[in-house]
């Protein structure tokens, strides 16, 4: 039979492009290097979504007794959030294993006369469906052929009747109206997709006793626990519905149970409305990104939304309904910083105090260059001078931690904890070199605020402290490998991880390496600059461009072999720094194709490599805001970097599509992008492709709040083709061979014409 909703993928189909058979799975894991990326940037026009997205199964269990991976629903930064189970069983159903939280009261939805438990078959279910393709507005399909009993006088002769299976479509939402919203209720409509009768029931597994009274599920004290639209009958404990192929029938389930005398108008349609209206307006208030791949179109916004949905008041939360519902300093930095990147920097303003406030025992100096690097990286998009002021006895606490406490061996910090979750006492390179940065950062937007004396005596420290680590680094380096191996704990006796995943500390090691990537510790051009992401490229640190963890640990992945994507961001942008377009690509497909959930754009901490079945892989407690950011910041970062490439601590230079996938520039193609918030200022381009004729139109509008010394745009054009030349009014510009003109001097609205041929 024909399976529609089949979402079973095979592991030996051959990818898009392929010119020869890859290796397999298990000689890709093997390896290492990164077998599948390193053939997908030798694909025409380099990595693709289409390349990876045949090679695995996706993310899509959980260690819970649902199974399949919760979806959370939420309103904008509200503090109680509801879970809807992505196979359509239900909602806010119970997790069992002590990792999960209950959230509210469970509702089961089953279909048909036998009440069979929605999603129950895989083969039948529908992959969850984002409405408009991003808003949080989520559909699940479901087949189930409603049996029929022959009773009383069937004629002997009796033949079965064709018959058309029913589809049941459901859909949900969480409310956005302030009435309900604090509340996490979670609208939730069922109908017909196809077939003409059809039975949905719900019940609740409720520990305290029930009644229903006016359509109302009310719990012993009286409260609202749902709310029925339609016509809905109450039988056995239950609710049940007929429907059609012309009705519905839907019910308004509260998280945190609603007061006995509230007085709200539950009507979907108008919920639906608003919750869409309510999304859009938050998308609209930022950046606005169109390019030529709707599913790169679909997964930024959803992430976006994604984040706001798991913002807990004032507090950037690492995930919803499980142990990482918390803060984490260095994640949380990381998720609210790619808000500000996507232009919601009055947002991150309030995000940054619960992160300047947030401590964790043995992680102080890890933590403090975050949170100075938070400051200031917000001072150099904004130029909000007064948050700074305002901010002033937070970030001032962290850098007196910084600049007073080099007692350890050697002038660097003290020992402190190896990683989070590794207590291991350790000279870390990456809170030291991090540490630096922080000090060296601040310094530099204090000299710019006009505190020269104090910017003088941070910038003084950051100078001699980096020579410091730099030397420290020079004493640990191992150079028995090739690239030398630099470890994590310095001046130690930690030994070279080769293959990175030898063991659970060389799992560590990659996973939190990054930070030191991050902190610019050494100096642009250096030969030293290249060693740890060429390690990790050359010694088994990465699969599909992001970032391997696992070693000899299984637990709950089931699994030696695992990703952490979102501890590659500093790895993938570091690339983009070093102008290295191809690898970053590598890690934002391979994010985006294996990384996520299909169609709803969920991640988590990290996922395994192997399938469960060929449905899916394990991945831990998702959502993940972290995860979501990884994504955001390395798209944002293709299309428009503000850099300081000239290592002083200050933004001079902007580069604008300096990495987009060669395939958006084909004939007919656009990129567009709207107020991009930048340390310059805002700026706007728009990019038409034509090459049919021979030219390449640009349209930018470049900030000018506080011009960039150096500005930038490159054309990446697709294989067999070159830039030439582009002309702006009658001026002639000239462009370098990878399709890079110099626009340093203009200023406002530049139209540009961009001269391309073959090869």
């Amino acid at each position: 039979m024909t399976n529609l909703f089949s979402t079973a993928l095979l592991l030996s189909a051959t990818p898009f492009f392929a010119a020869a058979p890859l290796p397999s799975l298990d000689e890709a894991l093997a390896s290492k290097l990164d077998l599948w990326g390193e053939a997908a940037m030798a694909q025409p026009n380099g990595a693709s979504y289409e390349f990876f997205a045949p090679l695995l199964p996706p993310p899509r269990y959980v260690n819970a007794d649902f199974r399949h991976y919760p979806i959370v629903l939420s309103a904008p930064k509200t503090t109680v959030k509801a879970r809807l189970i992505s196979n359509g069983s239900g909602v806010n159903l119970r997790g069992g294993a002590r990792s999960w939280h209950d959230v509210g009261v469970p509702f089961t939805f089953r279909v048909g006369p036998d009440e069979y438990v929605f999603g129950t078959i895989p083969a039948r279910t529908s992959e969850p469906t984002l409405a408009d393709g991003f808003l949080p507005i989520v559909e699940i399909r479901y087949q189930h052929t409603s049996p029929v009993q022959s009773e009383g006088a069937v004629p002997l002769t009796h033949l079965p009747a064709a018959r058309t299976p029913e589809v049941y479509r459901l859909e949900a939402f969480a409310s956005t109206d302030a009435a309900h919203a604090e509340s996490g209720v979670v609208f939730t409509q069922f109908s017909l997709a196809q077939g003409i009768a059809g039975t949905i029931t719900v019940t609740l597994d409720d520990r305290t006793p029930i009644t229903f009274a006016d359509k109302k599920v009310l719990n012993a004290a009286g409260e609202i626990l749902a709310v029925f639209e339609g016509d809905w009958k109450w039988e056995r404990g239950r609710a049940t519905a007929k429907l059609t192929a012309q009705n519905s029938a839907a019910l308004a389930i509260a998280t945190k149970p609603l007061a006995k005398n509230l007085v709200a108008k539950f009507d979907y349609t108008a919920q639906r409305a608003a919750c869409a209206a309510e999304w859009r307006a938050i998308l609209a208030g930022g950046m606005s990104v169109q390019v030529p791949e709707p599913v790169v179109n679909d997964a930024w916004r959803h992430l976006v939304v994604q984040n706001f949905a798991l913002i807990h008041g004032a507090r950037m939360h690492y995930s919803a309904g499980n142990q990482y519902d918390q803060l984490y300093e260095a994640e949380g930095s990381d998720a609210a910083l790619a808000l500000m990147q996507w232009g919601q920097a009055a947002e991150t303003r309030r995000l940054l105090e619960p992160l300047l406030d947030f401590t964790r025992k043995g992680l102080e100096h890890h933590q403090a260059g975050f949170k100075i690097g938070d400051v200031v990286r917000y001072y150099w998009q904004t130029r909000d001078a007064e948050a700074v002021r305002a901010l002033r006895p937070r970030w001032e606490k962290e850098a007196r931690l910084l600049v007073e406490t080099r007692t350890g061996p050697h002038g660097l910090y003290p020992p402190g904890r190896y990683a989070g979750d590794i207590s291991t006492p350790a000279q870390a390179i990456g809170a030291n070199a991090h540490g630096w940065r922080a000090l060296r950062d601040l310094g530099a937007m204090l000299r710019e605020l006009g505190e020269t004396a104090e910017a003088e005596r941070y910038l003084a420290v950051a100078r001699e402290f980096r020579a410091t680590v730099l030397a420290a680094i020079e004493k640990s380096t191992r150079r028995e490998t090739s690239p030398p191996f630099i470890p994590s704990a310095l001046l130690s006796d930690e030994p070279v991880h080769d293959p990175i995943m030898h063991s659970r500390i060389g799992s560590y090691w990659n996973i939190i390496i990054g930070y030191t990537i991050g902190s610019g510790i050494f100096p642009p051009g250096s030969e030293q600059e290249n060693w740890l992401p060429s390690y990790q490229e050359q010694h088994g640190g990465l699969f599909l461009g992001m970032m391997r963890s696992g070693g000899d640990t299984f637990n709950f992945w089931t699994s030696e072999h695992r990703v952490n994507p979102l501890y590659g961001t500093r790895y993938a942008l570091d690339t983009l720094r070093r102008d290295a377009p191809d690898r970053a690509l590598v890690s934002l497909y391979g994010m985006l194709a294996q990384g996520f959930t299909r169609n709803t754009f969920i991640a988590a901490e990290g996922c395994n490599l192997e399938p469960v079945d060929a449905g899916g892989r394990m991945f831990y407690c998702p959502p993940n805001s972290a995860a979501n950011a990884h994504f955001l910041s390395m798209l944002r970062n293709l299309l428009v970097q503000d850099c300081d490439l000239d290592d002083d601590g200050q933004p001079e230079t902007l580069r604008l599509l300096f990495a987009t996938p060669k395939r958006w520039l084909e004939d007919g193609k656009v990129i567009a992008i709207d107020r991009a918030p930048t340390a310059f200022g805002e700026v706007s381009l728009r990019v038409e492709s034509k090459l049919a004729t021979g030219e390449i139109l640009a349209e930018v509008t470049l900030p000018e709040r506080n011009p960039a010394k150096h500005i930038l745009l490159r054309l990446r054009v697709p294989d067999g083709w070159r830039a030439r030349s582009v002309q702006t009014g009658a001026r002639d510009i000239a462009v370098d061979e990878r399709g890079t003109a110099d626009l340093s001097g203009l200023s406002g609205r530049v139209n540009l014409r961009f001269r391309v041929s073959r090869e």
